[in-house]
């Protein structure tokens, strides 16, 4: 009996080791345990995704307890910080912030060093708001319409978006072509540069979200002239949609996303998308974000996936359908 009670005892501690290694494996490896973590902001510094990746690097820091660096890596829209960030190690020390850019790059852009549903991993759909089409204060165009004519009139209308490529860019042409309107795109490497032009006249319209633009109307630099999104702005309530303007149906968002490199483990991937969501649960990083017009999304990293390769989908058919080429 005595012999039996050992062996029992033996295999009940053979046993409960076992459990506590399951639980350690199931666990994964501690993260993060050591700083630097990148937030690479696929624009450059003034522009919404660089804003964005600055207000959440505050609480994310204070969350994780390492040090967040913003780093800018701008150009083609978005991609060469894309690329950078589907290059680098898979260690939950390197995340990118993109903008909508990011959902039309694959049909634009059919050269890229990546893929961007296989090398990427959605962590967290940050929000969504309108784009602006805006015109500087002096403008003789006081309303879409006036613009409309103007573009009809073969007057060389122009507007500036924050590159070849840009949401912007590809929501104009697509307005452009199933309205019989031509303008000429002048684009721009982010929103920043944009706005610097747009408000000095330099350029007669822009074309960028309420993130980048709201400061510059409210500074009456700016007056803006149609959002594009099917339902007014809050933050901009006497701005008519391009679908009141005579355009019924058009809709295309600005967004912003958090994305790794696709092989980061899953346990990174879960932390990191839980201590967004509280960042954004955060009173102030809310208010900061909606101040800009942004409406804070959240949610799963699931729910990031859905939309963003619906996102990719639906602008691949009106790249292909209106044979929107880059600049």
């Amino acid at each position: 009996m005595l012999i039996r009670r050992h062996l029992i005892l033996g295999l009940l501690a053979i046993s409960g080791a076992a459990g506590v290694t399951s639980v350690f494996a199931q666990s994964g490896p501690a993260w993060p345990t050591r700083g630097p973590i990148r937030l690479v902001a696929v624009f450059p510094p003034g522009g919404s995704v660089d804003q964005v990746a600055r207000i959440l690097a505050v609480p994310l820091q204070a969350q994780l307890g390492q040090t967040i660096i913003v780093e800018n890596k701008g150009g083609a829209s978005g991609s060469i910080g894309a690329a950078a960030v589907a290059a680098a190690p898979a260690d939950g020390y390197t995340f990118a912030v993109v903008f909508d850019s990011h959902g039309v790059n694959p049909a634009l852009l059919p050269n890229l060093p990546f893929d961007s549903k296989k090398d990427l991993a959605p962590i967290i759909l940050v929000g969504t708001s309108p784009m602006v089409l805006a015109t500087f204060a002096a403008s003789e165009y006081k309303t879409f319409a006036d613009v409309v004519a103007a573009a009809k009139a073969k007057k060389n209308v122009s507007y500036g978006s924050i590159g070849s490529g840009s949401l912007g860019h590809v929501a104009m042409s697509l307005l452009g072509k199933n309205g019989g309107i031509e303008w000429t795109h002048v684009p721009y490497k982010g929103g920043g540069p944009l706005m610097n032009d747009a408000v000095a006249g330099h350029v007669p319209l822009s074309i960028g979200s309420v993130f980048v633009t709201k400061p510059h109307i409210d500074s009456k630099r700016l007056r803006p002239l149609a959002v594009t999104t099917s339902k007014r702005n809050p933050n901009l309530p006497d701005v008519p949609t391009m679908a009141e303007s005579g355009y019924p149906g058009f809709e295309a968002p600005a967004w912003w996303a958090i994305l790794a490199p696709a092989k980061t483990p899953p346990d990174i991937l879960k932390r990191m998308n839980d201590e967004v969501n509280k960042a954004l649960k955060n009173p102030d990083i809310a208010i900061k974000l909606a101040a800009q017009g942004i409406d804070v999304v959240g949610g799963s990293a699931d729910s990031a996936r859905v939309f963003v390769d619906k996102q990719m989908d639906i602008w691949a058919k009106v790249v292909k359908d209106n044979n929107i080429k880059a600049d």
